[in-house]
């Protein structure tokens, strides 16, 4: 007995379809239900992606490359607490899975995630895990910057950058769905204002608004091309600075000022990440 029905993924009324899959489910004689996605049977592909990612000096590396850096393969064996050698074998694998791509310079190599999609992989693992758990609460002092501002690949995250998805959302900036969001006629003309080109945006390839369930905070943080370049706008006007050798984000005196003016975050909401 089979059955069989179409998804259709939708970007944002700015952008078109860009997927169409249909996925056929279907009961064997002996009971069990199997599931074929464009013509591929799903089981084995989620265990070869789940063994790869489960192993824990693996699950270690790849949240060390959540900010978007490369990192050699030396400092992915420290993360991780393993030997070079290990750590070699290990990001050899990823790389094969197309998990991780490799940046060669010189006698160098580095490593980074290899799309978007790897960084939205280990977001949902992230948010599944901590559905039922109680709100993390952080202790130490790195956990508390990481927790208020954050690099996650390559847009903001943290108490932060939902705190400015809030605002959006409040001034009716966005219109928050249940994995994106769609900018608004109001929010098309501030952003245009802020110095961020949603046309230029709406070219990629990649999801335009899309929603990030924040694993500290435990609500949506604006992602994709948006979230991007919103952060690199940020970065540009000197509001934000990188910490170094951590995923946490400086807000510096001119940000302290910038984000109170333009969007009414004052210090004691990100009082771990000032500088």
């Amino acid at each position: 007995m089979r059955s069989r029905y179409q998804h259709r993924q939708n970007r944002s009324s700015t952008t078109k379809n860009i997927a169409s899959i249909t996925v056929e489910l279907f009961v064997h004689r002996s009971g069990q239900i199997g599931c074929y996605i464009g013509g591929m049977i799903t089981g084995p592909l989620i265990a070869e992606i789940a063994a790869l990612v489960g192993e824990p000096a693996r699950a270690t590396m790849l949240p060390a490359l959540l900010d978007g850096r490369a990192l050699t393969a030396s400092e992915l064996a420290f993360a991780a607490r393993v030997t070079p050698q290990t750590a070699s074998a290990h990001l050899a694998k990823l790389t094969e899975a197309g998990l991780l791509s490799v940046i060669r310079d010189g006698r160098h190599r580095y490593f980074r995630l290899a799309s978007p999609k790897v960084v939205e992989m280990i977001d949902g693992i992230v948010a599944v895990a901590l559905e039922t758990r109680p709100r993390y609460r952080p202790l130490s002092r790195q956990a508390r910057e990481l927790s208020a501002a954050r690099i996650c690949y390559d847009h903001l995250a943290g108490r932060l950058s939902v705190d400015l998805t809030d605002f959006f959302a409040a001034h009716e900036y966005i219109a928050l769905g249940d994995e994106a969001a769609e900018i608004t006629p109001a929010g098309t003309r501030f952003l245009t204002d802020f110095g961020v080109d949603l046309s230029a945006l709406s070219s990629t390839r990649r999801h335009f608004c899309r929603l990030c369930l924040d694993w500290t905070e435990r609500r949506p943080h604006i992602a994709g091309a948006v979230g991007a370049a919103l952060t690199k706008r940020y970065f540009d006007l000197g509001w934000t600075e990188r910490m170094k050798h951590s995923r946490a984000v400086i807000i510096t005196a001119l940000g302290r000022r910038g984000f109170l003016e333009t969007f009414g975050i004052g210090e004691a909401d990100v009082k771990d990440a000032v500088g």
